[in-house]
């Protein structure tokens, strides 16, 4: 039987970047809000700091920071033909967990998604006539629009520390930022991170061929910082421990740092840690969400907290997972493709290349999350014919170094030895001299790929595995196809000794090999509630006083990496609590 509690305001369901956000600010406007993590409190002083944070067994290779998948995780399968198998270790992606989540040990790439993505369905159609997106092709408008966004882009912008350099300026291009970007009120906090000599190279080689280089935008403060909270941040070490890691430095936006101390600095705001949250739960009419129900991971007890209003923050597709669960809104069927929680799931794909020159040091051991030089030319503006090769969507291409591990990277050349002396004498010579180019695009949505629940396999607390049905489908092989081909024209005019060229493949996806963090999708947004399952406001159709935010709200994947879009939808949402529904509880978008 589980333990009622008093009544709160608000309850949150995850601590990262979203619930991190909207706790600090709506405790900023007077409410009690409790907010919910499965995982344990952590701290830089006391987890992430040198010698202890430095050690790539417990961080990579044991998945320290990520969801354990002994006790919770997913199934997988390619096809619905296919029996789908439990994620026994974590692979092709890695949710965080702990206070923090996520954005603890992401590499800090803050961009701004734009109407190419917003409006994607509209424009595609205008510009290439209704046939040209496939049949199965689920894809469909957002409901917003960049203008809208802008400011909320520049808040998490400049609560994360993001360094940068504008490239489009009030509709002023300038030089050494994205020509393609859309256009900014304001320059970025910092200026861009130190340049390394891989990503120069690469540089020098794409502006001679015509495109348009510029430093990735990283949440890596360049300098030291104090954010418009107050939080002061320490410049970025370029120690080469980024992605995986937490910030020993206190460099890298993370939410850890930055808005949870700020909310729990105030009496309205409760964190209760080791909290598994497994229902969402429903008055008799189905209209309205009451509160949660959740376990203590350390005692096995039970609990019911019920609040006013309910904000589902965690990882996107414990998100989704979540609302399944709890029965909110109609679950998705590919078949007769009616119902929407867990339709259009989304990912990332992108092919790479490696180079390596005799003679050269690139010291790849001295890097940051965002050492690296960008072209967006294929993917930020309609400057290329998308016809010409079939597909909708676009990739950026870029090349530095993140986080080039002790362990882990091993960079030979096609056809070395996996073990034994040639292998060990390759890596040697390797190591200094090599460097990578990679292309990322964003997945578009199939009526295929889905999330559902599994009939078979349940998580530690005995509740159904969320099922992953997902493949990469023609669309991204022909981006993959088109990425290759760009990287390997300019890996060729660097005139490496040995280049491992890129190559579209066509191979199926696998759950077993890591390849992005950034899945979306699942419940996503939208202006009718046919085909989405939270409005633009990311407040449920089906219930109004619950709120869904995250990357699983996104209609589609993207070029970008999604964290700038995710805490500025965050901020957007919180602004929107705060300013109209608070004053007349109730729908805020008519259907």
């Amino acid at each position: 039987m589980a333990t009622k509690l008093k009544e709160v305001d608000v309850v949150v369901v995850g601590l990262g970047w979203t619930g991190g956000i909207l706790s600090k600010e709506l405790t900023e406007a007077g409410l009690k809000v409790v907010a919910l993590e499965r995982g344990a409190a952590n701290s830089t002083a006391a987890d992430y700091a040198v010698p202890n944070i430095r050690d790539e067994l417990r961080y990579v290779i044991r998945h320290e920071l990520m969801q354990n998948a002994a006790k919770d995780t997913l199934t997988a399968r390619n096809t619905p033909q296919q029996e789908a198998l439990p994620m026994r270790r974590l692979g092709s992606f890695l949710p965080g967990e702990g206070v923090g989540g996520s954005g603890i040990h992401w590499s800090g790439g803050t961009w701004r998604w734009t109407d190419m993505d917003f409006k994607v369905r509209s424009l595609y159609e205008e510009r290439y006539g209704k046939k040209y997106i496939p049949e199965d092709m689920t894809l469909q408008d957002w409901g917003i629009t960049y203008a809208e966004m802008e400011p909320y882009y520049d808040k998490f912008e400049r609560i994360a520390a993001t360094s940068g350099k504008a490239g489009n300026l009030k509709g002023q291009i300038l030089a050494g930022g994205n020509p393609f970007e859309a256009p900014r009120a304001s320059e970025y906090p910092l200026p861009p991170l130190k340049s390394v000599l891989a990503a120069e190279m690469f540089a020098d080689t794409a502006a001679k061929a015509g495109y348009h280089p510029f430093p990735r935008p990283t949440a890596n403060a360049s300098q030291p910082y104090t954010n418009p909270d107050g939080t002061k941040f320490g410049a970025c070490q370029y120690c080469g421990y980024c992605q995986r890691f937490g910030c020993e430095a206190n460099a890298k936006g993370s939410p850890h740092m930055t808005v949870i101390p700020i909310a729990m600095k105030n009496p309205k705001f409760e964190m209760r840690t080791h909290s598994w949250v497994t229902k969402v739960l429903k008055d008799s009419s189905g209209k309205r969400v009451t509160g949660v129900l959740y376990t203590n991971v350390l005692s096995g007890e039970e609990f019911e907290q019920p609040a006013s209003i309910v904000l589902l923050t965690a990882f996107s597709l414990n998100n989704v997972h979540l609302m399944m669960l709890s029965g909110i809104g109609k679950p998705y069927d590919p078949v007769t493709q009616t119902g929407i929680i867990g339709k259009n799931f989304s990912y990332d794909t992108g092919p790479s290349g490696r180079l390596f020159f005799e003679g050269r040091n690139f010291n790849p051991f001295m890097a940051a999350g965002g050492s690296n030089h960008v072209i967006d030319d294929f993917n930020g503006d309609w400057n290329f014919d998308r016809s010409k090769h079939g597909y909708v969507g676009g990739f950026i291409v870029s090349a530095g170094f993140n986080t080039a591990l002790p362990i882990g990277y091993r960079p030979v050349p096609g056809g070395t030895p996996s073990w034994g002396s040639e292998w060990k004498a390759a890596t040697a010579k390797w190591y200094q001299t090599s460097m990578g180019i990679s292309a990322r695009s964003g997945v578009m949505p199939h009526r295929h790929n889905y999330y559902d629940l599994d009939p078979t396999y349940k998580n530690a607390l005995g509740q159904p595995l969320m099922r992953l049905t997902f493949d990469f489908k023609a669309n991204e092989h022909k981006m993959n196809e088109h990425g290759a081909q760009v990287i390997n024209e300019i890996a060729k005019s660097m005139n490496p000794t040995r280049l491992g060229a890129a190559r579209g493949s066509t191979e199926p996806w696998t759950v077993a090999r890591y390849q992005s963090t950034h899945t979306s999708g699942g419940s996503i947004m939208g202006t009718n509630p046919r085909v989405s399952a939270v409005n633009t406001a990311l407040q449920s159709w089906d219930c109004h006083n619950l709120f869904v935010v995250g990357a699983n709200v996104f209609p589609h994947g993207g070029a970008y990496q999604p964290t700038g879009l995710v805490g500025a939808l965050a901020y957007r949402t919180a602004d929107i609590i705060k300013k109209q529904y608070l004053k007349n509880p109730g729908a805020l978008v008519s259907a």
